[in-house]
């Protein structure tokens, strides 16, 4: 799939400080940065809890439950979003004087996403006083009607977007439910667990409870929500930029838990560098690799862990675990591959849409396959695996352009039958059908991606921020664009493009491009490309190359040295 590279357009940035480096400067205005002071993370810039729908009436009952000594039970999910939230609240609730505290996350390969029918009869027996669930609940409708009859009450944190009917639970806070007016709807639900600790700090604070009973530092979580943010791949507004931040600052500065400086030791990561893209490709897939693989269960006991030991030991285990998911990924993807390849072939273009079912596909990976496939071809992917009782399980991916779970909603309402259940964001989503129906499902979906697709958005374009001047290749300019992030979804990390000399090229662990190039002002520069296509590299001919690429500080034996990450590369030929 060839990538167009645009540069973005000049936007006007007088708004914005005089002080800052004219280039970041512009960087912050081209991503809609309107005023100085959403370029400000400290804490207190975070936005009010009270916005939230039903947060105070969440906060009540906690604080009921608190005086009953009540018996807690937080119901997760099997990714790190979830595994996150869980661990925030199994560690935020003992702060206030919660004694029992419990967590349970639905096991995917038999129970599926939240808090299911079949998940909800094992709540029953355990016979808990309150459920609170974290990163799911807004389309558990059934399984909350379950547990709501054998008299348990239920809170629902959660930020996936609400369906027709929403839950009959005792509290819902959820930014997505309609009635909610807390402006950042893309806040992850580790985020939504967050606040409804800083909602019951306040509440017993005004309550006077404060003045016998030791405040919880509930800061001391922000290294977890970081994590869980980043992980989720949620957007990056101004209020999760400040949460990542936050987060950022205490694990740079030593202040983390022993399971996430475990994570970054076994990642090969420096934990007094640590960016927001080491989150999300480096520490969340150890972590996602429990829920895929095995059970997330490990995954929290990672993050709970109290001795360095038992977390190293724990984070060695995610490591291997994360091992395994790669080759198993790896395998998948070039069965896809083969198929793709054979489509592509016949229709001599890429498909407007990937939809594939494999029996033998693992249910954990499929979110990754589609990913991937999503990356490659420019197009909306969904792959399915097998599930029990005659059900295959799919995992969706978009482009922008396409709301996924706008679509499979509308795919349900014009073919009642088709889809037993779905959930999910614009960007991802999850469903079940019938292995019988499977290729109905996929040409249902692929009608409704090309009658909802323009050409415009089937083009995979690379934006840049332009040329990088020549006083920019510095250390000190790197630096300056690290500390002026946290960057991720929808605040994009800086990319460049210019043309260059290739001084030196050659392959590197098989699939890498190591580079020296020459920028035109004389300057020689260091450069890798990760993941090239080595039939069409090493291009020994080419001596000048169009380079889309971010500028970074490589760390090899103690050592810092500047470096550029290509993320697109085209040889000019004469």
């Amino acid at each position: 799939m060839n990538t167009e590279i645009r540069t973005r357009g000049f936007v006007d940035d007088s708004h914005l400080p005089a002080h800052l480096h004219p280039v970041i400067k512009q960087i912050y205005a081209t991503r809609g940065v309107l005023d100085a002071s959403e370029l400000d993370n400290s804490a207190k810039t975070l936005l009010d809890f009270k916005l939230f729908k039903d947060i105070d009436k969440a906060s009540d009952i906690l604080i009921d439950m608190l005086g009953k000594k009540a018996n807690v039970l937080i119901v997760g999910d099997f990714d790190a979003d979830g595994a996150t939230s869980t661990a925030v609240l199994m560690e935020g609730l003992p702060q206030f004087g919660f004694t029992q505290v419990d967590y349970l996350v639905p096991d995917r390969f038999s129970l599926g996403y939240g808090l299911s029918p079949a998940l909800a009869e094992q709540i029953v027996q355990l016979k808990p006083d309150l459920v609170i669930t974290v990163d799911n609940g807004i389309s558990c409708v059934a399984g909350i009607d379950i547990v709501k009859q054998a008299g348990i009450t239920v809170i629902v944190t959660d930020h996936h977007l609400q369906g027709s009917q929403l839950p009959n639970a005792d509290a819902i806070v959820n930014p997505n439910r309609h009635d909610c007016t807390f402006p950042s709807k893309s806040i992850a639900g580790v985020g939504v667990a967050f606040y409804l600790l800083i909602a019951l700090r306040n509440a017993l604070r005004e309550k006077g409870h404060f003045t016998t009973h030791p405040q919880p530092n509930l800061a001391a979580l922000l290294d977890i929500v970081a994590l869980g943010t980043v992980a989720d791949v949620v957007a990056l507004d101004a209020n999760n930029r400040t949460l990542v931040h936050q987060g950022l600052a205490r694990i740079r500065s030593g202040n983390t838990r022993p399971g996430i400086q475990a994570l970054i030791e076994v990642a090969n990561r420096n934990a007094a560098r640590l960016s927001a893209s080491d989150f999300g490709f480096s520490l969340a897939p150890r972590l996602n690799a429990a829920g895929r693989l095995d059970d997330m269960s490990l995954g929290i006991a990672c993050l709970l862990a109290k001795d360095t030991n038992q977390a190293r030991r724990i984070a060695g285990e995610l490591d291997g675990l994360n091992h395994e998911r790669r080759e198993i990924e790896q395998g998948m993807q070039q069965e896809a591959q083969a198929v793709l390849e054979r489509l592509v072939l016949n229709s001599k273009s890429v498909p407007d849409a990937v939809c594939l079912y494999q029996d033998d596909w693992h249910q954990g990976v499929i979110g990754i396959l589609a990913g991937r496939l999503k990356e490659k071809y420019h197009r909306p992917a969904v792959i399915f695996a097998q599930g029990d009782n005659g059900e295959i399980k799919g995992s969706c991916r978009s482009i922008e352009g396409l709301h996924m779970r706008d679509l499979l909603e509308q795919l349900n309402t014009q073919q009642p039958d088709l889809i037993l259940k779905f959930g999910g964001h614009a960007m991802a989503a999850g469903l079940t059908i019938l292995e019988a129906n499977f290729a109905q499902f996929k040409q249902a979906f692929e009608y409704g991606v090309s009658e909802l697709l323009s050409e415009e958005h089937k083009q995979s374009v690379l934006l840049t921020d332009g040329a990088l001047p020549a006083e920019c290749f510095s250390m000190d300019f790197a630096q300056l664009l690290q500390q002026a992030g946290p960057w991720g979804q929808h605040f994009a990390e800086p990319i460049f493009c210019g043309e260059f000399e290739l001084v030196q090229q050659r392959i590197v662990g098989e699939k890498h491009l190591k580079l020296v190039l020459k920028h035109p002002s004389g300057k020689l520069v260091d450069a890798i490309a990760f993941n090239v296509d080595v039939r069409a590299w090493p291009n020994n001919q080419a001596q000048l190359a169009q380079v889309a690429y971010q500028l970074d500080i490589n760390e090899f034996r103690g050592k810092f040295s500047l470096q550029l990450i290509v993320r697109e590369i085209s040889a000019i030929t004469a």
